[in-house]
């Protein structure tokens, strides 16, 4: 006599997908396809040539059945007419609704990519700001053209005047300037 083992319902791999619904849809079922397709419909149905196509199928639906040259298969109250109109708004609003979920989702990805950059791009700046502040402390320190041309005024001046003392003779004059202190160094081996 075979054993039957028993079957425990909490035994599913995967909670997330219903019982039974795999194997129904399969992989027939492309739901990127579905939504592109309800996309092409949404866009189809907000175009002009939708609304003057269907103006002209009322139009002609109402006459025919209104005059006598054929059999009238939805007289005047157009139940049919209704019942075709109903029908398509109950396909195009779902429809609709999806290829604007569809958008909504497209343009929150859109969002936060854009955010992403702006944040990169501000992080950038703000690294740029500190660089341009660094080099500008730097440069605080650097010798400028003033103040190379105020320097080498004064030790003209100096070599002009015979050295810092004036040329009193004494035989320090001949020293060496030394840069922004306007007094002279004596040369090596001279004292």
């Amino acid at each position: 006599m075979p054993r039957l083992t028993p079957h425990r319902f909490g035994d599913r791999a995967d909670l997330s997908v219903p019982r039974g619904a795999a194997s129904r849809m399969g992989n027939r079922y492309d739901a990127d396809a579905f939504g592109r397709m309800s996309e092409a419909i949404a866009r189809f149905l907000g175009t002009g040539r939708f609304l003057v196509g269907q103006t002209v199928i009322v139009i002609g639906w109402i006459v025919l059945n209104t005059i006598g040259l054929v059999k009238h298969w939805d007289p005047y109250p157009f139940i049919l007419l209704n019942l075709a109109f109903s029908t398509q708004a109950a396909y195009a609003a779902p429809l609709i609704l999806l290829a604007q979920n569809r958008q909504d989702d497209r343009d929150r990805a859109n969002i936060e990519r854009d955010r992403e950059v702006a944040a990169r791009t501000q992080a950038d700046t703000e690294f740029l700001a500190r660089e341009l502040a660094a080099v500008r402390l730097a440069l605080a320190d650097v010798v400028t053209h003033e103040d190379l041309d105020d320097s080498l005024s004064r030790l003209e001046k100096l070599i002009v005047d015979g050295g810092p003392h004036g040329g009193d003779g004494d035989g320090r004059g001949n020293g060496r300037v030394v840069p922004g202190s306007g007094r002279a160094r004596p040369e090596p081996g001279s004292g």
